[in-house]
């Protein structure tokens, strides 16, 4: 009876988190295609984006109750009861970094509507291929239980903050020198800012890795670039 119960909680558990690299895909997709649409200007794939967060709500919906089941229904020891709680946290990140990459669709359907702004949504693209590396990279290291890979990746968001902030900069010059820059340059802004968040919620799931595989969240700083953008520019 007991090797039938364990053989129940490991195939529920596994069933739980081939769910959550299966969200994982689909986010990494959203970040990339979100960047895409913006730089090809394609209103169709950004609406699709924006369509398709739907499908990441409700596949993280689900997790969540699984996972709650699992616990509730056996009763995990405590390394186990630490791989479902991370789980849960691991979901919930990959739902926000979908809000982002959606936000960033909606966005850039008005953007298509404004004058291009020479060099900047191919600048864009290059911080969102770089978070989605990042977030690829954080779902691998939860895969293989690797915290030194885990640790990487936390220590690569200081590389998008400073690509972030070199965007700012850019776009600040643009609405300096020619007023009629500023409705594209200030959304182009909140994009670059979704996507900076993008790379927060990709290093806190990396830090969930290391918590699971050490038990122990680190104990140092998130290293962190401070930004020159005082714009709360993140949309919910």
């Amino acid at each position: 009876m007991s090797q039938h119960i364990l053989t129940a909680f490991d195939r529920d558990l596994e069933s739980v988190q081939a769910s959550v690299v299966k969200m994982g895909g689909m986010v990494e997709a959203q970040i990339l295609d979100s960047a895409l649409a913006l730089e090809t200007r394609d209103e169709e794939l950004a609406e699709a984006v924006r369509q398709r967060d739907k499908a990441i709500d409700e596949l993280e919906e689900r997790i969540n109750v699984d996972a709650a089941r699992l616990i509730a229904l056996r009763a995990p020891a405590a390394s186990d009861l630490r791989v479902a709680l991370t789980v849960i946290k691991i979901a919930g990140n990959l739902e926000r970094v979908g809000d982002h990459a959606k936000n960033t669709a909606k966005r850039a359907k008005v953007v298509m509507a404004t004058p291009a702004i020479n060099g900047s949504t191919g600048a864009i693209r290059r911080m969102a291929q770089a978070v989605e590396t990042m977030l690829k990279d954080a779902i691998d290291s939860y895969i293989q239980r690797d915290a030194a890979l885990a640790a990487d990746v936390r220590a690569r968001d200081v590389e998008v903050d400073q690509m972030y902030n070199a965007l700012f900069r850019e776009f600040l010059t643009y609405m300096l020198e020619d007023p009629r820059n500023i409705t594209a340059c200030m959304h182009l802004h909140f994009i670059a800012k979704n996507i900076e968040r993008m790379g927060d919620h990709a290093t806190a799931i990396a830090e969930q890795v290391i918590y699971l595989v050490t038990g122990q969240l680190p104990e140092e700083s998130r290293p962190k670039t401070e930004s020159v953008s005082d714009f709360n520019a993140a949309e919910g």
